[in-house]
Order: structure tokens, then C-alpha cells, then sequence
């Protein structure tokens, strides 16, 4: 059973195919009934764990409706998590995971996008367990999304290796230890924090994390002096 995914958020062309494989293989896990997408502040707008309220999220391929009552129900389990709008304002890295969605439910599913601007440990463990306690009371059948890209601009061997590392501490679901990788290496992961709740989700209900794939912008371009990683990583109890 899929708990979630880590998904990259870069232009499609560059971490598109990446992004398929979670996917494809979310498609084959059946209907859920949300899915909660963490992605990340780039703006530094807004509240610092912004829940998105409620209403519609458009795209080109039709609407998704927010699931208002779960992300109450995060925010009132949370110790820093608000309901907020201002943070998902020019924010990309939950709007680009709608077409993949609707490619494969159209409406059929419900969204709960929220926008970490504070990426620690010690976050990621309150909106992890909020976000289970609440999925819990509502009885809500939910897959997390992950939304991040790994490495930022470095040549492409330097990139591969940083994020190698990177991601087995994802593997391993070790929050801290991939949290004191990344400030000890510099590894510019621009979503740690949802990766760590991510982390945190699976440890709590028993799951295991797969690497389903990663390559670099310059696997695309065939420019590999200033790259930035993908990885597709897939969290399930087997």
C-alpha cells in the first residue's frame, strides 16, 4: 500500500520523465481518496507551514477541489501549521504535480497543498504526526507527495555523488541524518522539509522507501556543468 512519494517540481521537460515514474506507479495503486502535496516556500511569502484553505485549484485540464476538512483538521493538530493562502501565491512546487493528477483521476480525487518555509526535524515530526492524526479521525484513504528537486548547479558528477548520498539517507528514513547531510555537504535540496515529513509519515506506519529513478537536467540537455537532480522515490508498506 503507497504512503507516498518523493516527486520532482522542475520545468516538465527536464524532470518530467523523472516524475512519471512515481506516477505511473501511483496509478497502479488504485484511487485515493486526497492526496497532500508538500511543497516547498521559494517566495518566503506567507505563513511559515501554510495549509491551503479551501476552494478549487485550475489548471488547463479542469479543476481539483482542496479537501477543506482535512486540512482543519491538520492545522488543529498542529503546533505551527495555518490555514494560509499567501504562501502558495507564485509557489510552483505544488502546481506543477496537478496535471499528473488529473492525467490520471481527473476530478476523481481531492488535493490538500501546503507550503513548508521552515525545513527541521523538528517540523517535519509535528506535520508528519498531524497529518496522520487527522487522516486518522476522518478516515481518510491519502498519499503524501513529496515535492522537491535534489542537488542545484553544480557539474554533473559533483550533483550525482551529493545526491547518491542524499537519497539514502531518504532510503535508510533517516530524517535527521539527511537533514545533517545536506547542511554538512551543501547539498542545495530545495525541499527537505517535506521530504523529512515524508520520512517521519513512514516510519510511524511501518514503510519502506524505493529509489524508482534519478537523472539530472543535463541527462536533458546534454549540458552537465551546471545540473540539478531528480528523484523519483517511492514510500509503501509491502
Amino acid at each position: 500500500m503507497v504512503v507516498g512519494y518523493v516527486v520532482p517540481h522542475a520545468g516538465y521537460i527536464y524532470s518530467g520523465p523523472v516524475a512519471a515514474h512515481a506516477y505511473y506507479d501511483l496509478a497502479r495503486d488504485g484511487v485515493p481518496q486526497t492526496l497532500v502535496i508538500l511543497g516547498t516556500n521559494h517566495t518566503g511569502l506567507g505563513k511559515p507551514i501554510a495549509v491551503y484553505p479551501g476552494g478549487e485549484w485550475q489548471t488547463p485540464l479542469g479543476s481539483l477541489e482542496v479537501d477543506e476538512e482535512l486540512g482543519k483538521k491538520v492545522v488543529e493538530h498542529s503546533d505551527i501549521a495555518d490555514l494560509d493562502e499567501e504562501a502558495h501565491l507564485e509557489e510552483h512546487s505544488v502546481e506543477v504535480q496537478l496535471p499528473f493528477i488529473q492525467y490520471i483521476y481527473g476530478s476523481r480525487v481531492k488535493i490538500l497543498p501546503v507550503v513548508i518555509g521552515i525545513h527541521t526535524p523538528s517540523v517535519a515530526a509535528d506535520l508528519a504526526e498531524s497529518i496522520l492524526r487527522a487522516t486518522r479521525e476522518l478516515g481518510r484513504d491519502v498519499v503524501v507527495l513529496a515535492s522537491s528537486d535534489f542537488n542545484h548547479y553544480e557539474p554533473h558528477d559533483v550533483t550525482v555523488k551529493k545526491d547518491e548520498a542524499a537519497i539514502n539517507k531518504v532510503i535508510e528514513l533517516d530524517a535527521q541524518g539527511f537533514y545533517n547531510l545536506i547542511v554538512e555537504r551543501n547539498i542545495s535540496v530545495c525541499g527537505p522539509g517535506g521530504i523529512m515529513t515524508l520520512i517521519e509519515i513512514a516510519r510511524r506506519t511501518g514503510a519502506k522507501a524505493k529509489l524508482l529513478k534519478y537523472a539530472t537536467s543535463g541527462d536533458v540537455s546534454g549540458d552537465k556543468s551546471a545540473v540539478v537532480g531528480y528523484a523519483a522515490v517511492r514510500v509503501a508498506r509491502e
